[in-house]
């Protein structure tokens, strides 16, 4: 269950997590789990958000540069560098994100749309935009990440027969 209702407020909780100096989210309900980063092997002629691939026990799963995806420098990997392993249906991939910051619970009424002038790539995969107290959150939509022309490619070699 993505949210839960408290009184009239729908409320979505996040797990956010930061890259390049930008906190970003994602729905609890996407998120698998969270992990130290793991061993990626780096895949050749690959796009550049794909980082590489790494074993989830057992299972080889994709690693996704969210930062490249999004038009920024390719993510840091520091001693702060973690997984978020994404799930949507049976298909999994692991977001390199620079820290992970926190667990949010937010009123979806909170919630405002991406802002005008963004480029139509990104927007697109924006859920809205939510601001705290330390700044604003940027919630990412999933569906329309895994979705987007970048990632579509990934959706469509994963339904390959082996």
């Amino acid at each position: 269950m993505e949210g839960s209702e408290t009184g009239a407020e729908k409320q979505l909780r996040l797990v956010c997590f930061e890259l390049r100096r930008q906190e970003l989210a994602l729905s609890i309900a996407d998120v698998r789990e969270t992990l130290p980063l793991l061993p990626i092997t780096h895949v050749f002629l690959t796009p550049p958000w794909l980082a590489g691939i790494f074993s989830l026990r057992g299972e080889i799963v994709p690693a996704i540069d969210l930062a490249v995806v999004l038009g920024l420098s390719r993510t840091i990997v520091g001693d702060d560098a973690r997984m978020v392993v994404i799930e949507q249906g049976a298909r999994l991939a692991g977001v390199l994100v620079e820290r992970l910051c926190e667990l949010r619970t937010i009123d979806e009424s909170a919630i405002e749309p991406p802002p005008a002038g963004l480029p139509a790539e990104v927007a697109a995969i924006l859920r809205g935009i939510v601001a705290t107290p330390t700044g604003t959150v940027r919630i990412l939509d999933l569906d329309a990440l895994l979705s987007s022309e970048r990632l579509g490619a990934l959706a469509r070699e994963e339904s390959q027969p082996a």
